[in-house]
């Protein structure tokens, strides 16, 4: 056997797996444990993942410096040491409760230094020991042990002896059937010692060292044998079943298949040592039992869960059922963020955010309140509506940060796919939810503030379903409690939403989703709001965004008046915002350039030479001096503005209307009725029916390269032409808006604000407005109307009789 272990030791076959049988010499034996006295510290080697039998030579790989320093401490001075196996491999020096107190006393026969530097050592066991106590000597550990002998059956024992042959036979099968050495196979096939085929088997066995240290502890070799035999035969099945399966599909097995069947391996191998970490079905199943969530939605994840348990891993439905069953967990399912209701502190946290804006934050701390005396509460759905960069979308970060709420924001502009809104069924290829419930699980809460920016731009009626219609059921207070998206399948609850839409238009809303929701118009801002603004927010943001917030750089308030009424022309602070953002990247790169800074405040010559020539100038009063010239209010995507309506008469047969000015549709129609009001009531202009069929007329609107449309305009044309015929005047500093029907009635408009201060900023102090706007002119605050007379009218006869003079 010598011989045999030298041989294998030159052809470099030690690997730290197999270990060998050596002739028992029971002197040996006998003459150790005297030598070790239960008084006496020997060294204690500690082995990962292995365990010496009695009788056996194994070889060990060396890693820590303490065992080397053993190993050859005791090779050198030819003393036994004690070798237990520690419990947990992972701890570099085992103490005494992280060993298995069982152990085998030893003797180093050799210590080899291989070629790549590593070490491995020989070691020869004997018999049994128990550790008492482990210390250390500075060097490696040591400890105090005591004999702990076995019994040895009779070499008659029958019993003993058949289970020896059977844990033989079963080993021999078991190793021919995982294709191990032959050496090994012939090595226990030629033992005679019953105890030797016993330990030989269990220092080779691969199993765990759980199940070794149970099998080194059993004292009676019988009971030994029962025990392995149990665990070869379970050993042999389990192989027999994976040769069984490997044999039925051998002629069917892909790539997908074998990596599976070898993962379902690994698992079951694991699972028999009882190593099987938690797979990603435990997972899922222990976050389930963990979520708040209802009925239905308990009842879809374990469906989906038990449909998970069924499919192959790699199978396509498997990833399907799984990307569903992780959606509804990362839902927040009964999940809100407690309000803060605290009403002077959401105030301050608005008026600080946002200048103006009365009636938004009026509505807000009104539905606070209403939260802090009931504790629960269906959210509002509120439209703002306005012309753009009013801060419509900003409001809302503000309102969730006064609220403590968290903050999504879903751009609906464009939108054309239903699917977009409710989500596709989970059965189409790349099917996933809507982005309301994508959102929702982005906020992580169940109650955000959620902004559906532009919903005037929703796309109606397209191939892909009509997405306006499917909002319906999301802003219904009543519907939306049990929100129903297609890949959830299930119903979810939005009630708690607090749902902010923005729009500039609101009449391209359709009526029925116009319906459900709370409007609050956020009007224009006046040049005074603009200035406090931008001194309040846009330049200290702007100097911080370029890396100049300790600059102490400012823009003095006629330098900000003239970057409004010159640069820009808006309703809101869109473009006054980047227009400060170019006259401060000018300062900082004569900073960057030269490290100077302007001495003072920007002074409006400081911002002219910055920004260069102004590409507007203040919509100004032309004045009366011309017959047939009148100035209308009108209303623009960026705000209200002034227009000029000029008539002209000439002789000619027919009475031809010529229109120019690049007018739409609806403002033709308003010249044509003004015209035919005007025809028929002849007796006010003071001329004759058939002066028409002698005089053709043309009217034009001015800046012809930009279109015009809507009926504001009815009286201002009316007012026109009456001007022309009767060759009039109009009064000074005048300015109207208004619809007229063929009989004469002047109708209500919208955008009066932005019209006010259109005429406000042109220097007009008289408007001529319908009677029934006068309420939206009530709701107005008094700063938006100082300096300007409304005057009211009822008829096209009241519109001619104050504003034609001698």
């Amino acid at each position: 056997m010598k011989d045999f272990l030298d041989d294998i030791i030159e052809e470099g076959q030690i690997d730290g797996k197999i270990s060998f049988i050596t002739s028992i010499d029971n002197s040996m034996k006998s003459q150790l444990t005297e030598e070790v006295s239960t008084e006496d510290f020997i060294p204690v080697l500690p082995l990962r993942g292995m365990m010496v039998f009695p009788d056996t030579f194994i070889p060990i790989s060396v890693g820590r410096k303490s065992s080397l320093r053993l190993l050859k401490d005791a090779q050198k001075n030819d003393k036994p040491i004690a070798v237990f196996s520690q419990i947990n491999d992972s701890i570099d020096e085992p103490e005494y409760d992280q060993l298995y107190h069982t152990g085998v006393l030893s003797k180093v026969t050799k210590v080899l230094k291989l070629p790549d530097g590593s070490y491995t050592a020989l070691l020869q066991g004997f018999n049994r020991v128990r550790l008492i106590e482990l210390d250390s000597n500075g060097s490696y550990s040591i400890g105090r042990v005591e004999n702990y002998p076995e019994e040895v059956p009779d070499t008659n024992n029958r019993e003993f002896t058949a289970i020896a042959d059977a844990c033989r036979e079963t080993a021999i099968k078991l190793m021919r059937a995982n294709e191990q050495t032959i050496g090994s196979a012939f090595a226990l096939n030629n033992m005679t010692e019953k105890t030797l085929v016993i330990n030989f088997i269990c220092s080779n066995l691969n199993i765990s060292n759980r199940e070794r240290i149970i099998l080194l502890e059993d004292s009676n070799f019988i009971d030994r044998g029962y025990h392995l035999l149990s665990i070869l035969q379970r050993e042999y099945q389990y192989v027999t079943l994976k040769m069984n399966i490997q044999m039925k599909t051998r002629e069917e097995l892909d790539k997908q298949q074998r990596e599976y069947f070898l993962r379902q391996e690994i698992e079951n191998i694991q699972e028999e040592l009882g190593e099987k970490g938690t797979s990603d079905l435990d997972k899922l199943k222990e976050a389930g039992a963990k979520k708040n969530w209802g009925e239905n939605a308990e009842n879809a994840f374990n469906d989906s869960m038990e449909k998970l348990s069924r499919l192959s891993p790699h199978s396509p439905d498997y990833q399907v059922e799984y990307t569903y069953a992780k959606t509804l967990l990362d839902l927040p399912w009964n999940e809100y963020t407690k309000d803060n209701l605290n009403l002077t502190n959401a105030e301050k946290v608005l008026n600080k955010d946002h200048y103006g804006m009365e009636k938004v934050k009026e509505r807000i701390i009104e539905h606070l309140a209403v939260l802090k005396m009931r504790g629960d509460f269906k959210s509002p759905i509120i439209c703002l509506y306005g012309p753009p960069g009013v801060g419509k979308t900003s409001l809302g970060k503000s309102i969730a940060k006064s609220m403590k709420r968290k903050y999504v924001r879903m751009s609906l502009g464009g939108l054309h796919d239903e699917a977009e809104i409710r989500g596709h069924r989970k059965t189409y290829v790349g099917a996933m939810p809507g982005q309301i419930i994508k959102s929702i699980m982005k906020a992580g809460s169940s109650n955000p503030v959620f902004i559906l920016d532009e919903i005037d731009k929703v796309t109606q009626n397209t191939n892909h379903g009509d997405p306006a219609s499917a909002l319906l059921e999301v802003l219904d207070p009543e519907q939306n409690s049990a929100f129903h998206d297609n890949y959830l399948d299930t119903e979810y609850d939005l009630s708690k939403v607090m749902f902010i839409a923005t729009a500039n238009n609101i009449s391209t809303i359709p009526g029925p989703l116009l319906d459900r929701m709370e409007l609050i118009e956020v009007s224009g801002y006046l040049t005074e709001e603009k200035i406090e603004i931008a001194k309040r927010h846009l330049v200290p943001q702007e100097l911080d965004n370029l890396g100049m917030k300790d600059s102490c750089v400012k823009i003095s308030k006629a330098g900000i008046e003239k970057i409004i009424e010159d640069y820009t022309r808006e309703s809101g602070v869109r473009d006054l915002d980047k227009k400060i953002n170019k006259v401060l990247r000018k300062v900082t790169l004569n900073y960057a350039k030269d490290g100077v800074l302007p001495s003072g405040e920007l002074k409006p010559a400081d911002v002219k030479e910055y920004l260069g020539t102004e590409p507007y100038s203040r919509d100004k009063y032309q004045g009366n001096d011309f017959y047939g010239v009148v100035t209308g209010l009108a209303w623009t995507s960026v705000g209200g503005e002034i227009l000029f309506i000029e008539t002209s008469i000439d002789n000619g047969k027919g009475g031809k209307l010529g229109l120019t000015g690049n007018l739409g549709n609806v403002m033709k129609e308003s010249a044509t009725i003004a015209l035919q009001y005007l025809k028929e009531h002849c007796e006010l202009l003071g001329i004759d029916a058939e002066w028409f069929e002698n005089h053709n007329i043309h009217i034009h609107v001015p800046e012809g390269a930009t279109p015009k449309d809507g009926p504001s305009a009815g009286i201002t044309i009316a007012t026109s032409l009456a001007s022309a015929i009767t060759k009039k005047k109009v009064r000074k500093n005048i300015a109207m808006t208004g619809e007229i029907t063929l009989r004469g009635k002047v109708l209500p408009v919208g955008g009066i604000k932005e019209k006010i201060l259109a005429a406000k900023r042109a220097g007009i102090t008289d408007i001529l407005i319908c009677y029934e706007n006068r309420k939206n002119i009530e709701e107005i605050p008094e700063k938006y109307v100082k300096g300007v007379t409304f005057h009211y009218v009822d008829t096209v006869k009241d519109v001619l009789d104050f504003a034609l003079i001698g």
